[in-house]
C-alpha cells in the first residue's frame, strides 16, 4: 500500500516551439492553470511555468521536509530552514536531459555546530524521496548553518 498518491494533467496544443500548455487537475487543485511553454522552459519564463521547475520545488519542499525530520530526531529541530533547488536541463547526446539538481540549504538550528549539522544534511539527502527519484541525477547539497544563531541556544 503506497503512502500517498497525487496526479497532475497537462494539455499541450500546438507544435513545441509555438504551442503552449497547461497544467491542471491536480490533487490538491493548487496546480490548476499553470502555463508553460517551450521558451519559458528554456529561455524566459515570462509567467509561465516549466518542468524543471515544478522539479524543483519538488525537491526543495520534499528536502526540506527530510531535514526536519532528520533534526527533529537529533532533538535540534531547526527554528528555519531555507532550501532552494536548482535543476538543469542541459544537453547529452544531442538531447535534452535534465542532469543536475543542486540544493543549498540555509539554516539556523539553535543547539547543533557545523560538524552535526554536516551529518543530519547526509541523513536527509539519503532520506528524502525526490532526491532518491533522482538517483541517477547529479544531485549536490551545499550546507551552510547560521551559527551565530546556535552559539546563543
Amino acid at each position: 500500500m503506497s503512502i500517498a498518491q497525487r496526479t497532475a494533467q497537462t494539455t499541450w496544443e500546438g507544435p513545441l516551439a509555438s504551442g503552449d500548455g497547461t497544467v491542471s487537475q491536480g490533487s490538491s487543485g493548487a496546480l490548476d492553470g499553470l502555463a508553460l511553454t517551450w521558451a519559458a522552459r528554456t529561455e524566459q519564463p515570462g509567467g509561465k511555468t516549466s518542468p524543471e521547475e515544478l522539479l524543483a520545488a519538488a525537491h526543495s519542499s520534499c528536502f526540506s521536509m527530510a531535514l526536519a525530520l532528520k533534526l527533529g530526531e537529533n532533538d535540534t529541530p531547526p527554528q528555519r530552514l531555507d532550501v532552494t533547488a536548482t535543476v538543469t536541463l542541459d544537453a547529452v547526446d544531442e538531447v535534452p536531459t535534465i542532469t543536475t539538481s543542486r540544493l543549498r540549504v540555509k539554516a539556523r538550528v539553535p543547539g547543533l555546530d557545523s560538524e552535526g549539522f554536516a551529518a543530519v544534511v547526509n541523513q536527509a539527502a539519503a532520506l528524502c524521496p525526490v532526491s532518491r527519484l533522482f538517483a541517477g541525477a547529479n544531485i549536490s547539497v551545499d550546507a551552510e548553518l547560521d551559527e551565530t544563531a546556535s552559539a546563543g541556544a
